[in-house]
C-alpha cells in the first residue's frame, strides 16, 4: 500500500469526529503521524455530550497504517495550543500539515434568525469557537510549519467562495464564521506563499458526520433509509471523502497552484483519481447550485 506521507507530520485541530475524524484518518492511511485534538477524551466529554473521542481517533489513525497521537486541547486558550505545538516540536522537529477543524458551534445558531433576534451569547461563542481558534493555532503552529519547505495549511469550512459569496448561510453568526476561514485561507495564502508553504480553503460536500446521521436516526450502513424525508441527501459523503481531499494535497509536490484558493471535495476527486469510500464521486456543490436551488426533484444522475 502506498504512503506517500510516511515521513510527515500533521496536526489536525479538531478531530473529534465528522470531517476531523476523516481527515485524520486519511493522512494515517497515507503513512502520517497525525496529532488529533479536541475536548472530548474518555475522561471527559465537551458541552457536545457526544461518545466520540479524541483517543478513537488517534486509534483510528494508528489502525489505518499512520501513527496516532491524541492531545487533549482548547484551541480557545493560546497557552494550550502552545502547549501543543511545544510537544510537536520536541517530539517531531517538524509540522507539514496543519489542519484547523475546530467548529463546535452546530448547537448555537438559530436557522434563517436575524441577528437581533438570535441569541447574543450563543452567536459569539460561535464566532470565538469558528473562527477564533483557527487564528490561535495559525499564530502558534506556522512557525513551526515554516521551518522546513511545502508546508500544507487547510482550512475547513462549509462552503465555497463561490456559494458563500452568493448566498446567505442560515444565520448571520453562522455565515460570518464560514466565510470568515475562506478569507483566512486567501490571507495566509498570501503569508505563507513566498515562505515556501501553501494555505487552502476546504469543504466538503453534504457530510454524513456522526450528528447528522443521529439527526436522521440512520447510520452508515442504512443512511439511504433518510432519502424518503429528505431526497437531496442523496447526495450527501463521507468524512472520508473530504479526508482523501487532504492527503491529495499533501502528497502533491505542486500543491502550490493551489494557494489562497477555495477548493471542495468533488471539485477536487477528479483532479487526483479519488473516490468515497463507496466508490462514487459525489459533486455536492455543483449539484447544490443545479438541482437542489434550482428547485429540481433530487436525481444524482451525473453528479456522483
Amino acid at each position: 500500500m502506498s504512503q506517500p506521507l510516511k515521513d510527515k507530520v500533521a496536526l489536525v485541530a479538531g478531530a473529534t469526529r465528522g470531517a476531523g475524524r476523516g481527515i485524520a484518518v486519511e493522512l494515517g492511511a497515507a503513512g502520517a503521524t497525525v496529532y488529533v485534538t479536541g475536548r472530548s477524551t474518555r475522561a471527559r466529554r465537551s458541552e457536545y455530550n457526544r461518545p466520540e473521542t479524541i483517543e478513537d481517533t488517534a486509534d483510528l489513525v494508528t489502525e489505518a497504517g499512520g501513527y496516532g497521537v491524541a492531545v487533549p486541547t482548547d484551541h480557545l486558550d493560546p497557552a494550550q495550543v502552545r502547549v501543543l505545538v511545544d510537544r510537536i516540536a520536541a517530539e517531531q522537529g517538524r509540522l507539514d500539515v496543519l489542519v484547523n477543524d475546530v467548529w463546535g458551534g452546530e448547537k448555537l445558531f438559530a436557522w434563517d434568525s436575524p441577528v437581533w433576534e438570535h441569541d447574543l451569547d450563543k452567536g459569539i461563542r460561535l464566532l470565538r469557537l469558528g473562527v477564533e481558534t483557527h487564528a490561535i493555532t495559525s499564530h502558534h503552529a506556522l512557525p513551526l510549519l515554516l521551518r522546513h519547505p511545502g508546508g500544507l495549511v487547510v482550512e475547513m469550512t462549509d462552503g465555497t467562495a463561490d456559494y458563500n459569496g452568493a448566498n446567505y448561510r442560515n444565520s448571520f453568526f453562522y455565515d460570518l464564521a464560514k466565510t470568515s476561514v475562506l478569507r483566512m485561507a486567501f490571507s495566509l495564502g498570501h503569508e505563507l506563499g513566498p515562505r515556501g508553504a501553501t494555505a487552502v480553503a476546504l469543504t466538503p460536500g453534504w457530510l454524513r458526520s456522526e450528528m447528522m446521521l443521529d439527526a436522521f436516526e440512520v447510520r452508515e450502513d442504512n443512511w439511504r433509509d433518510a432519502l424518503e424525508r429528505v431526497p437531496h441527501f442523496a447526495i450527501s459523503e463521507t468524512p472520508r471523502y473530504v479526508g482523501r481531499a487532504v492527503a491529495a494535497l499533501a502528497a502533491d509536490p505542486d500543491v502550490a497552484r493551489w494557494n489562497g484558493e477555495s477548493l471542495s471535495s468533488g471539485q477536487l476527486a477528479p483532479v487526483y483519481g479519488f473516490t468515497d469510500l463507496d466508490g462514487s464521486r459525489p459533486d455536492a456543490w455543483r449539484y447544490l447550485v443545479e438541482v437542489q436551488d434550482a428547485g429540481k426533484p433530487a436525481d444524482t444522475t451525473g453528479y456522483r
